[in-house]
């Protein structure tokens, strides 16, 4: 019995790429048309190693490889492999694309920039030392939506302890608090020099980035206690509509 002939013209996908310089692509529903060795440009990315041997992408009615994934900025990944120029705009976006397809020198420029140095060196290695700072995030989300009902506002109440003395009042603060205290959530200490209110302002950026709008303002306690008025309570307004 004769093997099949594989010479004929309806060549396989990687045949037609390992003749072809040019490559159309559709990163999901977003289409570009570039250079195999635009692509393969880093070798050890995840990238390159889609288009390198035989690939393992499958195309579009129209033949275009198909890549599953949200394809609005891939366009700005394509410009760095082109000319190494970077993203005026959506420098997170673009860093987390250079991530997934593993392009280490994007990786490395964007990182060296101002929005991003700024973020990962100066923000995170901040919030890094607020103890369970993400998880009271999550924790005010979930409170938050769950006094969602039938209203357009809902309020949660957050005590941010600064320091070591702080911690020591708060017990009395508690206390003396004349508010519902089953929902409270609190931050700190820390041992960094950034503010009660440079902690506020991550809490509401980290939540606004997830599309929800909040505001944040001081809630007075209206009592002293020893002669001290607490300032450590805020309240978090989530808005609905």
């Amino acid at each position: 019995m004769s093997l099949p002939d594989y010479r004929s013209s309806e060549r396989p996908a990687s045949s037609a790429l390992a003749l072809s310089s040019v490559v159309h692509l559709n990163v999901g529903g977003h289409f570009f048309s570039t250079s195999l060795s635009m692509l393969r440009k880093h070798p050890n990315s995840k990238l390159a190693e889609l288009f390198s041997g035989q690939p393992r992408l499958q195309t579009d009615p129209q033949g275009r490889y198909f890549i599953d994934r949200d394809g609005s900025h891939f366009g700005a990944v394509l410009e760095f492999l082109r000319s190494e120029r970077l993203p005026a705009a959506n420098v997170l976006e673009v860093h987390k694309e250079a991530v997934h397809y593993d392009i280490k020198p994007l990786i490395k420029r964007l990182e060296e920039s101002p929005p991003l140095f700024g973020e990962l060196v100066g923000r995170q290695q901040f919030l890094a030392k607020v103890p369970h700072y993400q998880e009271n995030i999550e924790v005010l989300i979930r409170i938050a939506r769950a006094e969602a009902i039938a209203t357009r506002h809902s309020t949660i109440l957050i005590c941010v302890l600064r320091t070591d003395e702080d911690l020591g009042y708060y017990d009395n603060a508690i206390n003396n608090l004349e508010a519902d205290k089953d929902s409270l959530v609190t931050f700190g200490p820390w041992k960094a020099a950034p503010s009660v209110k440079d902690l506020l302002d991550c809490v509401k950026m980290d939540i606004e980035r997830q599309g929800y709008r909040v505001s944040i303002e001081p809630h007075v306690t209206g009592r002293l206690f020893l002669s001290r008025s607490y300032d450590f309570f805020y309240k978090l307004t989530f808005t609905w509509w």
